[in-house]
């Protein structure tokens, strides 16, 4: 990520501090990778290195989020998606996708293989692409970069 929104980031998080999570760890990043059989894009890994579970605009969940978040991790809603959509024949590519949000109705918002930022809508069984990329999806939603 650009050091700029680094910046920007940590500035907006030391005036609110319980929407900044605890940074996530090496370990816990490997951990997750394996048990989702899935390598986690560079730019979230940093992120999430760096802030945690935070918001940015938009809730992204991590391995401890901040306080107004949630205790979920990427591991359960990436898990409760793919059962959710496997069960329901929908969207194999979950299946090698990282959900780290979703669109407050429930819907997941994940990270494909290659780096877009993809929302699977559920109800209308449509999904669309929000950004090309994790970092084009935090310039676009927090309003402060």
């Amino acid at each position: 990520m650009k050091q700029s929104i680094i910046k920007k980031l940590s500035a907006f998080f030391k005036e609110n501090p319980t929407l900044l999570g605890v940074a996530a760890t090496y370990e816990e990043i490997e951990n997750a990778e394996k048990e989702l059989h899935l390598t986690i894009d560079n730019d979230y890994k940093e992120f999430i290195l760096n802030f945690g579970g935070a918001y940015a605009g938009i809730a992204i969940y991590a391995f401890k989020n901040g306080t107004s978040i949630g205790k979920e991790t990427i591991i359960d809603l990436t898990m409760n998606a793919r059962n959710l959509f496997n069960t329901a024949n929908l969207f194999p590519e979950i299946n090698n996708c990282l959900v780290f949000s979703d669109d407050g109705a429930g819907n997941p918002i994940a990270i494909a293989p290659n780096g877009e930022v993809i929302l699977f809508d559920y109800d209308t069984e449509e999904k669309q692409t929000l950004a090309n990329g994790f970092e084009k999806l935090i310039e676009d939603n927090f309003i402060n970069c």
